[in-house]
Parts: C-alpha cells; structure tokens; sequence
C-alpha cells in the first residue's frame, strides 16, 4: 500500500522555477496536440485532391463522396476503440498506436490502384484520427493545472487549425508546381499522391515526441504507480502542488473503487445513459450539424463551382485555414479569463448570423451543382460570411469544445466517456460530409438554412443546459458531478479552495 510518506518520496527533488515547470507543461501538452495536427492535415489535405482524385478514377458524385467521407466512418471506429484502449495500455502506448496507423495509411494513400482502395487507406487513417481526437484531450486535461486548463487545452484545436492550415499550404505548393493542376506530375507521380503521402512525416515526428513525455499522472496513480504519479507531477507543477494534487486524485480513485471503467458505467439516469454523457454527445452533434467541415473538405470545390480557378480557390480555402487559426488563438487567449460558456454563446450567435448571410448570397445565384454563377456583390457577401463563419467556430465551439469534453466527465470515466462522445462526434461529422454533395446539388442555399438553423439550435442549448467550469480542479467537479451524472450540483467547498 502506497503510503504519504511514498508520495512525498516521489515528489521529492521537484526543480526549476515556476516559469521554467509552464514552459514544461506548455512543451508537453504540445506534444500530445501533435495528434490534433495530424488530425487536421489528415481530414483536410484530401481537400485539394478531390478533384483529381475524381478525374483519375472517373468517379461520380456520390462515389467521391464516398470516398471523401471514408475516413470519417475509421473516425469513429478509433474513436470508439481508443477510449478503451488509453484505459488498457496508457495514453502514450495508444499515442504511438496512432502515429504508426497515421504512417501507414499516408504510404498507402499515396499509390492507390483504385478509388476502393483509396477509401480503404482514408479509413484506416481515420481510426489513428478517432484514436488522437479521444487521447490528446484526455491526456492534456490529466496533466495541465487547473488554473491553465483551458488553455493547455486549447492546445488540441489549435493544432488541429495548424494541421488544416498546413494541409492546405502543402496542396496550393504542390498544385503550382505542378503547372496550377492536381494531376500534373511531379517526380513521376501525380500531385494529389504527394498530397496524400507527405502526412507520413509529421507522424513520424509524433512518433519520437511521444517517447519523450512523462505518462499521465491520473493513468499511473489508477495503476497503483502513485510514486511515479508524484514525479510527473512534481516536475510540472513543483512538489508541494503534487502531493496535494496526488491526494485528490488518490480520493478521487477511492470514491470510483479504482475498478476499470467498462460501458454499463455510463449507463443510468435518462434514455439509458448518464446526463453528462448525453451533454457530451449533444455538444459533440453540434459542433458538426453547424456545417463547419463542409468549409473544410468541399470550400475548394464549392469556390470553383463560382467559376473560381482551381489554384485561386486553394488559396482562399487556404485564407479561411487562418482565419480559423486566428479564431482559435482568440480562444486560447480568453477561455480562462472569459471562461468557456461566455465564448460558445458568442459563438453560436455569430455562426448563426454567418450561415444566414452565406444561404442569401448562394440564393442569389443562377446555375446549380457544378455550374454556379454568383453577382459580385452575393460573391463578395459569401467570402466575408464564410471566413466569419470560420473566426465565429473557431473562438467558441472549434477549440471550447474540445476543453469541456476533457473536463465534463469523471476521472475514471474521462476516457471512455470521451470516446462515446466523439464517436458520436465523427458520426455527425460523416452525415454532414457524405451528404453535402448531393444537397448542393439539389439546393445550396437550403442545405446552408438547415446549417443555420442547427447553429441557432446550439444557443438555448448552451444557455440551459452549460455550467461554467472555468478554474475548477478536476477532482472538485467530479464531485458536483456524483454519481448521478447530473452536470452540475453545486460544487463542495474545501478549505483552501476558491
């Protein structure tokens, strides 16, 4: 039995001054959002390829779409799996898990023989996306202090923006040297190949960062490993800090009888599950039925479908990547101050007006499906709509999102609650993105009403049913939690706490 006195042995020796024990946290907690990087460049790079991928295949609407949206049904499968999975093996064994299925699918997507085959590849990166998306939250919202939660977790969204961003400058490279086309060769392969391929290296980078950061002190301290616990802990936050944090923990173990989680834990309460995994879950569905991954997968196809080149619409997909990157650094700037209910509100209400103002520009048009021709003034309405559309995601449900997910559930829980809700996250995500296709080409401007309608839906969604969870240690909002599930009771005071 693991005694004080082996706690205080382990958080011993703790060095470094404060700001040199945040920048080790900051270094680490962008470590593991390496996974949100590879999980933004792994969605969007198949952006600029659609078209290409199309001619050399000679495929139809649905069938790239399809295609398209392969990677979003292995999302969900590793989604699934990687909550299970981070409470078997530990967050950084299922991290280089991830990595390696990253690696692998970047070298098979890059000589594909046919577009079945393709999908298969896009589906076995999309379960090391569905694995990242569940473990980097998690792992990050075990390891940052309280007082800085929301901003070590922001951390995933932003890579994720950087990981878009990235995608989009490595199609618009790629895509002029190649001659403005996609299908143009370079070292005797086709542009969108390479397009496709080059993700292999970032994941090799993520790779050998996660051979160097500490495990998550929660997982070790569930193993009975609560010296080690006390180390990371010591070494990020400074010994004093750690044996405190360790004792919550510890009590937060004894509450839960230490037992591995498993799914009929999630059950109870209303229609079978816990409320806070049903909030989890709802979240998750609106953060994707709002549209904002129609921006990411189609925005190159829909600006040429205006008679847009192709190389010119790359670039302002490419100028949407940062105004998200932008939104999201606002976010990661204000959630702690703000806190995270303030900014979702905001946001919604902006997306709201965004989405409303890109369907009356698309009502303007004439033409359809491919062939769509806006007024100069409807044209300019959609740009500046769209890229408000983006800042609005972005600040509010884009990177708030992924902190609340991390923070909502209890310890013992977080992981395979995490994963059901994102599971149901790249479900959403799958509906959204396999139907686009064929709804533009019945009707643009309904299908961005229905976007804007969900956006409007997520405000008194927010308003009722969101509690502020702003500098609240984990261990105390497991508590107002209880096991009822209800998000929020009112917190129980400790001595010492405010």
């Amino acid at each position: 039995m693991t005694t004080s006195a082996d706690i205080r042995s382990g958080a011993h020796g703790a060095h470094g001054a404060p700001g040199v024990r945040r920048q080790r946290v900051s270094l680490v907690c962008g470590a593991a959002a390496m996974a949100g990087f590879l999980f933004g460049y792994d969605s969007a790079v198949v952006n600029g390829a659609i078209t290409a991928i199309q001619r050399h295949f000679h495929a139809g609407t649905a069938a790239i779409g399809l295609t398209v949206s392969a990677a979003l049904l292995g999302a969900a499968a590793g989604a699934w799996t990687g909550g299970a999975l981070a409470d078997r093996l530990g967050r950084l064994r299922v991290m280089q898990i991830a990595a390696v299925l990253f690696v692998i699918s970047a070298v098979g997507s890059l000589f594909p023989f046919a577009l079945w085959d393709l999908a298969l590849w896009r589906v076995l990166g999309g379960i090391a996306i569905g694995i990242a998306s569940v473990i980097a939250p998690t792992y990050i919202t075990e390891i940052a202090p309280p007082a800085r939660r929301g901003r070590y977790g922001s951390f995933q969204q932003l890579a994720i923006v950087l990981g878009i961003c990235c995608s989009q400058l490595v199609d618009y490279a790629l895509t002029c040297a190649a001659g403005g086309d996609t299908t143009g060769g370079l070292g005797g392969l086709p542009a969108w190949r390479w397009m496709l391929g080059i993700c292999a290296v970032p994941a090799l980078a993520y790779l050998v960062l996660t051979l160097r950061i500490p495990e998550s002190p929660r997982w070790l301290a569930a193993r009975g490993r609560v010296a080690e616990a006390a180390a990371v802990l010591a070494r990020l936050e400074g010994g004093e800090q750690a044996v405190d944090r360790i004792e919550d923990i510890r009590a937060s173990l004894r509450r839960s009888a230490a037992t591995r989680p498993r799914l009929r834990d999630l059950c109870g309460g209303c229609f079978g599950l816990l409320p806070v995994v049903w909030l989890g879950i709802g979240l998750s569905v609106l953060s994707q039925f709002v549209g904002i991954n129609v921006i990411v997968y189609y925005a190159s196809v829909l600006w040429q479908s205006t008679g847009i080149s192709q190389s010119d619409s790359l670039l302002i997909s490419l100028s949407t990547s940062v105004t998200n990157i932008v939104g999201t650094l606002i976010a990661v700037a204000l959630v702690d101050r703000v806190g995270r209910k303030p900014l979702i509100v905001a946001g919604s209400v902006g997306m709201t007006v965004s989405l409303a103002a890109v369907a009356w520009a698309f009502s303007g048009g004439s033409g359809s499906g491919g062939h769509l021709a806006l007024p100069a003034l409807q044209g300019q309405v959609a740009l500046v709509a769209a890229h408000a559309f983006v800042l609005c995601f972005a600040f509010s449900w884009g990177a708030v999102l992924w902190v609340l997910l991390g923070e909502l559930f209890p310890n013992r829980l977080r992981a395979l609650a995490l994963a059901v809700a994102v599971l149901f996250q790249w479900l959403a995500n799958w509906a959204v993105t396999v139907s686009f296709p064929l709804m533009a080409q019945w009707n643009l401007t309904a299908s961005y009403i229905v976007y804007a309608a969900f956006a409007a839906l997520s405000v008194p969604f927010a308003v009722r049913f969101l509690k502020e969870t702003r500098g609240r240690r984990l261990e105390e909002l497991e508590e107002s939690v209880g096991e009822s599930g209800e998000p929020w009771r009112a917190p129980r005071q400790r001595p010492g706490n405010s």
